[in-house]
């Protein structure tokens, strides 16, 4: 206890119609009545949760070693309820001695403070991270589909202009056929195709019997010998005179180039 119960103290009564004297400092004034009620700094301390070391630096007006002036206070007015005192004019003493003695107002910012803004609390970094991280995601989602629907349409495209190169029209094959003549005279050159090809032919006197794409058969008349150009050669069955001729001596890599006599 710091005071001796033996001891003459003044009573609770006298300090509080004394009430503030008019350059008496809050805290020394909190402290006088406290020890007028004979009540030791641990036990009030313990009964307002609040450190000692923090009711002595309040109680000995140390306000450099406590917190901002916002909880000073806070500090105050909790002592002065429990020691059933008005806080208004311990206040007011407190904003008129504040500045003299730490050199900033009352109401400065609160720049050490315990109480940190929302904002900075550990934890609100990570889940603005999140944020991001999920919209990047949905991103990737978004830009994902788009690609692949790209993508898709490209390939119908595609397809179908494959298809369109594999089924041409009839009207697509050109039959151009010179001198496709019935007449006896001369040699006698047949064609048969398997499907279409270019053909280029053209007999001894520079005459030129058939030539471009051809798909149906060709009967041609003319003097041999014959200068025969095929490009697919599998896909022509050639005769002269009625005598079958064979292609193969003279295809290379599918196409057909030779001189032919009877």
């Amino acid at each position: 206890m710091e005071v001796n119960p033996n001891s003459q103290q003044p009573t609770g009564s006298n300090v509080a119609s004394n009430g503030l004297g008019n350059v008496q400092r809050p805290g020394e004034y909190l402290r006088q009545v406290r020890v007028s009620k004979i009540l030791d700094i641990s036990d009030v301390a313990a009964e307002l949760k609040m450190p000692v070391k923090t009711l002595q630096a309040l109680e000995q007006d140390e306000y450099k070693s406590l917190p901002e002036a916002t909880f000073i206070k806070g500090y105050y007015r909790s002592y002065a309820k429990y020691l059933n005192v008005d806080a208004t004019a311990i206040i007011q003493r407190f904003d008129e001695i504040y500045q003299n003695d730490t050199g900033l107002l009352p109401n400065h910012a609160l720049n050490n403070s315990p109480i940190k803004i929302m904002g900075k609390l550990p934890g609100s970094n990570r889940d603005r991270n999140k944020k991001w991280f999920k919209r990047i995601f949905i991103a990737l989602i978004v830009i994902a589909a788009i690609w692949a629907l790209i993508a898709g349409i490209q390939k119908w495209t595609s397809n179908k202009n494959v298809d369109a190169e594999v089924k041409p029209q009839e009207s697509d094959v050109e039959v151009l056929n010179l001198n496709n003549s019935t007449s006896t005279s001369g040699d006698q050159m047949v064609l048969n195709f398997s499907h279409p090809t270019s053909v280029h032919i053209v007999d001894s006197t520079g005459k030129v019997l058939a030539t471009g794409r051809q798909s149906s058969t060709l009967n041609l008349s003319g003097s041999s010998p014959f200068e025969i150009r095929l490009d697919d050669a599998t896909a022509v069955s050639l005769s002269l005179n009625n005598e079958q001729i064979s292609l193969s001596p003279y295809t290379v890599n599918g196409k057909a180039e030779f001189r032919l006599s009877r």
